[in-house]
């Protein structure tokens, strides 16, 4: 979910991740988690509280004054936008490390033929 203020709207939050605020919690499918005691009946929830709840991780773009929220990572949530080392061979066979861009914006377009 792409935010503008760290307030969410409880039923866009369910509509938006399948996340359904119940008295016993957050659920979805099987899975429940505790959430604080007024979220069922609140209008908005805390993106922070949702994040560490829910282990959806919460990125904010200072510059642009935005956030984004999710989806749940299951422990396994980038801790930065910044890509891993990559080295691949470019289109004339040459190889390309990732890295040459660093500090850039990029576009990586990959195919394959299966």
């Amino acid at each position: 979910m792409i935010l503008t203020a760290l307030e969410v709207d409880r039923r866009e939050f369910q509509t938006r991740t399948g996340w359904v605020i119940k008295p016993e919690g957050a659920c979805k499918g099987d899975v429940c988690v505790p959430m604080p005691g007024n979220a069922a009946s609140a209008k908005t929830l805390d993106a922070r509280m949702l994040s560490e709840r829910l282990g959806m991780p919460l990125v904010e773009d200072a510059d642009a004054a935005v956030w984004c929220l999710g989806p749940e990572a299951m422990g396994r949530a980038l801790v930065t936008a910044q890509a891993p080392e990559l080295v691949l061979p470019d289109y004339k066979g040459s190889e390309f490390r990732l890295s040459s861009l660093r500090g850039k914006k990029a576009l990586v377009v990959t195919w394959s033929s299966w």
